[in-house]
């Protein structure tokens, strides 16, 4: 499990570390995420988080993760996985294409590559709150309890309204003993 430590190694630097691409508005997002005080505002703003990493300047690339999303979905796995690898391979630094094929491997049992590309992800993007959970999920499955509740409480620093975040924290933190 090498690839498991030196994603949790990342993850723990991530505060030096700055994204490899993407507009300045994602910073302005990510600010914005941490001070909302409503549910709903955090969820229009996490969606304007993933329409920007969705997007890509060249058209064809984002056109090409929508097919592959709409593959995953549609449970064409293979098609899906075709496409996602061509397209890192032309555009290694697309974290967003990264985490859809994590997202599949997911999908598929495949979790050492997985977490390869999760890392890969989060090298490129240290504030992807889903590769975060995502990552988190795997550490669960493999009974990493702590590793788990650190992966989900970084992804919870960036996004506070992650339901499933905050509900694994929960059931991750033992119980304090009464006073």
């Amino acid at each position: 499990m090498p690839a498991y430590a030196e994603t949790l190694c990342l993850i723990a630097a991530r505060r030096g570390c700055r994204p490899a691409r993407g507009p300045t508005a994602l910073d302005a997002l990510f600010r914005r995420l941490g001070s909302c005080r409503r549910a709903d505002e955090a969820i229009a703003t996490e969606d304007h988080i993933w329409h920007l990493w969705m997007y890509h300047p060249h058209r064809s690339a984002a056109r090409v993760l929508d097919l592959a999303a709409s593959d995953i979905a549609a449970r064409r796995y293979d098609i899906a996985e075709t496409r996602l690898s061509l397209l890192l391979r032309h555009l290694p630094d697309f974290p967003e294409a990264w985490h859809k094929r994590a997202t599949l491997y997911y999908l598929l049992g495949r979790d050492d590559c997985c977490v390869d590309d999760l890392r890969r992800t989060l090298e490129l993007e240290p504030r992807h709150f889903g590769a975060l959970c995502s990552f988190a999920e795997i550490l669960l499955g493999e009974g990493e309890r702590e590793s788990a509740r650190f992966a989900f409480s970084v992804a919870l620093s960036l996004h506070p309204y992650l339901a499933r975040a905050r509900q694994a924290i929960e059931s991750l933190t033992p119980d304090q003993p009464s006073s």
